[in-house]
């Protein structure tokens, strides 16, 4: 699996450690990916880290943690988030390493909107690789994610969650236990990881509202952890 990349730098030295935040893309995301760097680096100016944007062809297919009928439209879902991950793992984090030889990589944060939101929460009950996940505006009105959470645990440290206060009122029956299963997804990160690890913050509008904003937002939290000093490495992550 090959995938097109887009690379913005912050406060990148030469053999200085830095952090990556990853985010899976559709064309919209692409057309306003420049505004939504920028308004990271206004969150954490003074940090080192590396913003990595690969394009998904694909997206019901490529982000979906299994299968599941078409909830709008006539368009199903794929269940090939394993291979997407498996991508990251395998290629894009091999490919950053070739492009910044001998660099050491700190922190490792994964984040999305919409679908590749909830591919971010997927992925981090299934690897220890991020230290914090953006998921924002995510898509746990997914068929069958409200089991999946809570038979699962999240392994990265830090979460943050993000919802418009219009997603939830929707007809669409499916899709309207968006605003129920974040809050309950919210729930289970506070009993398992505590006040400190997990925020749910509540965006005014629908889904389609100031996406680059909310994205932004989401790194920009995850990062302040990273400008007070308190995260870590990831354990377990294999780098």
């Amino acid at each position: 699996m090959r995938k097109k990349l887009f690379f913005y730098e912050n406060n990148i030295e030469k053999n200085k450690p830095f952090d990556i935040l990853i985010q899976p893309i559709d064309q919209h995301d692409l057309e306003v990916l420049d505004s939504q760097f920028q308004l990271i680096q206004k969150d954490a100016e003074k940090v080192s880290f590396l913003l990595v944007a690969f394009l998904i062809e694909d997206w019901n297919k490529e982000l979906s943690p299994w299968k599941a009928p078409a909830v709008f439209g006539k368009e199903s879902f794929g269940g090939g988030a394993g291979e997407t991950l498996r991508y990251i793992e395998n290629t894009l984090l091999p490919e950053i390493d070739h492009c910044y030889p001998g660099a050491e990589i700190n922190r490792i944060f994964l984040g999305g909107y919409s679908l590749a939101g909830l591919f971010a929460l997927w992925a981090a009950h299934q690897t220890a690789l991020f230290y914090g996940i953006a998921a924002v505006s995510p898509s746990v009105w997914f068929p069958g994610w409200e089991t999946y959470m809570r038979e699962h645990s999240v392994c990265a440290e830090k979460v943050y969650l993000s919802l418009g206060n219009k997603e939830e009122k929707t007809k669409n029956k499916v899709m309207a236990k968006v605003g129920e299963n974040i809050r309950c997804q919210y729930e289970l990160l506070l009993k398992a990881k505590g006040q400190t690890a997990c925020i749910l913050e509540w965006n005014e509008g629908n889904h389609f509202v100031n996406s680059d904003v909310r994205i932004a937002k989401g790194f920009g939290w995850l990062l302040s952890f990273v400008m007070s000093g308190t995260a870590g490495r990831t354990e377990n992550s294999g780098r």
